[in-house]
């Protein structure tokens, strides 16, 4: 009898339990996956709901739940996030920046994956011979960098010798080392001297921009690196009082302070993002979808900073406000 009692226990417990899973897959289940906080790459993430509040899904009108979560810059919190989503099985992740879509890739091949403010899966070393089906989203490679850092010239306009550019990049994320072989070969061919030193968190932010700033540079910039974003308003302060100006590829970092950039819309980033993951809600299905170059590229600067830096901009600039 004792026996028969526990057996239906454990069957009006699992009853329980599956109805309480019923009731929380009424709806998508979103994990939303920041690696940092960021006033660049917030717009982001805005971007994404809007899209999906635009197609139908939205938390208000509980036809979608997101699960957002931010790493604050540590990296096991951040795989305590992932595994968490994982776990929970969410119909799909969304991550903002390349150390949450890396982690992400790292942990399932199976839940969909839709990046943005990511570069592309082939700068992530991310291919494998699966072909990395469930990557998808707005991502970015480095051809806009090259208009961007051709803008250093245009601005400070020398009348004798070379540019010196300095650079910070982040030595074990692949993006960033990439970036920085993609930026000497360009300033070799516009006789910039680039000086580049590396670093290995945006704890070591403000010693490596000391030092940099230590060389004499004419200019810094800000390339796509993940601790450049988190350590920015160090590098600015920085740079403010030793008088050179930044110049980026990162339009959100204008705002922060930079004198001008060309580089992607970040809320835009968001929202193509965000279009996609629509689409996969509505259709259950990924057929058709892959990772997709950004849309959206933009020329801004920073009236303030420009001011200050005595640096005349073209017409085709719009002001951040």
């Amino acid at each position: 009898m004792k026996r028969f009692i526990y057996f239906f226990l454990i069957i009006i417990v699992a009853v329980i339990l599956s109805c309480k899973q019923s009731k929380k897959r009424q709806v998508p289940v979103i994990g939303f996956v920041d690696a940092f906080e960021d006033a660049s790459i917030a717009p982001a993430r805005t971007g994404f709901v809007d899209a999906l509040k635009k197609n139908g899904f939205s938390e208000a009108q509980k036809t979608i739940e997101i699960e957002y979560s931010n790493a604050e810059g540590s990296i096991p919190t951040l795989t305590q996030i992932v595994n968490r989503f994982v776990s929970q099985k969410v119909d799909l992740m969304a991550t903002c920046t390349t150390l949450s879509s890396i982690t992400a890739a790292q942990k399932t091949k199976t839940i969909p994956i839709f990046m943005m403010v990511s570069p592309t899966v082939k700068l992530m070393q991310l291919q494998d011979t699966s072909g990395r089906a469930n990557l998808f989203g707005a991502v970015e490679d480095l051809n806009y960098i090259d208009t961007s850092f051709s803008l250093i010239p245009q601005f400070l306009n020398p009348k004798s010798g070379k540019i010196v550019v300095g650079m910070i990049y982040n030595q074990s994320e692949p993006q960033s080392v990439d970036a920085k072989k993609r930026i000497q070969m360009l300033a070799d061919k516009l006789n910039i001297t680039l000086i580049a030193l590396p670093l290995n968190s945006s704890a070591d932010a403000q010693l490596v921009t000391q030092s940099l700033l230590g060389r004499n540079i004419d200019a810094f910039f800000a390339n796509p690196d993940n601790s450049v974003f988190a350590s920015f308003e160090t590098i600015v302060k920085n740079c403010d009082q030793k008088n050179v100006p930044i110049f980026t590829s990162e339009a959100g970092l204008v705002q922060r302070g930079a004198v001008a950039a060309f580089g992607a819309d970040i809320y835009q980033w968001g929202y193509q993002a965000g279009e996609q993951a629509a689409q996969f809600l509505k259709t259950h299905s990924t057929t058709g979808l892959q990772p997709e170059m950004v849309k959206v590229r933009k020329r801004v600067y920073n009236a303030a900073a420009a001011k200050k830096y005595h640096i005349l901009v073209p017409a085709n600039f719009e002001a951040v406000k």
